[in-house]
């Protein structure tokens, strides 16, 4: 099932993907179906945060010579840096390099803190989404932390809709910039599995329904310029497309 959020004559709306109609969930239990192409999507969740995972691809670390993690490598994006499918990504004034980084993302779906098991961590899941972790890669290098080249606005990227109960062993994940495929591998590849990340994340911080983690992106991360579509596909989950723009153009 594909669930999402939804703009509809002026109000939004929780609703349930089907090919390509959407039926619209009201506060009284009532339903409408109508046609996506008559409703803007909105981000499918509202996070309180976005927990990140640093090199988690086997490919990505052999691409840069790095050793594998003993521990996943965690970083935050703040809630004010997601736009939703279909959104424009603005390039800061401040960086002259702006990478795309297209990742799986984890949707919880009930608070969870120190779980017991990975069983109580399974539980706490909603589903999975598409994730663009736009990177200033010019004030990572410079900052040596990642707070700052992370964390403006526009630069998460999520959707276009949250899938349950999916199986994310084996998905082909790619990165296109404008048609060409840029990002290219399988969530096979992943040192630390998609369960694993939210049981460790949970020992650390609380996480709450809504909150998302991105999971790690593959090797090819390369830059944005104005006027470049991006877009992050992910098997059996979509397509998550945005356009770059300098934030001048705004």
């Amino acid at each position: 099932m594909k669930i999402g959020r939804f703009l509809w004559e002026g109000k939004e709306f929780l609703g349930i993907v089907k090919e390509k109609e959407v039926t619209l969930l009201t506060n009284k239990g009532a339903e409408k179906r109508v046609e996506l192409s008559q409703v803007k999507i909105l981000p499918p969740c509202l996070p309180t945060k976005i927990v990140g995972v640093g090199l988690n691809y086997r490919d990505h670390a052999e691409e840069l010579g790095m050793p594998l993690p003993e521990e996943p490598l965690i970083f935050l994006k703040p809630s004010t840096a997601v736009i939703g499918h279909e959104d424009y990504i603005l390039l800061p004034p401040e960086s002259e390099e702006v990478h795309y980084e297209g990742e799986l993302a984890i949707v919880m779906g009930t608070e969870l803190y120190k779980p017991a098991s990975l069983e109580e961590a399974k539980r706490a899941i909603l589903g999975y989404t598409c994730f663009n972790d736009v990177t200033a890669r010019d004030i990572q290098r410079k900052d040596g932390q990642w707070t700052r080249a992370k964390s403006f606005n526009t630069f998460a990227p999520l959707g276009p809709f949250i899938v349950l109960d999916l199986d994310t062993s084996n998905l082909t994940i790619q990165t296109r910039v404008n048609g060409q495929t840029v990002q290219r591998s399988n969530t096979a590849l992943m040192i630390f599995k998609p369960l694993e990340l939210v049981y460790k994340i949970a020992q650390v911080m609380t996480l709450k329904p809504g909150d998302i983690i991105a999971t790690g992106t593959p090797p090819g991360v390369g830059p944005l310029k104005p006027g470049d579509i991006v877009e992050v596909e992910i098997e059996n989950i979509g397509i998550l497309k945005n356009y770059v723009k300098s934030l001048q153009e705004r």
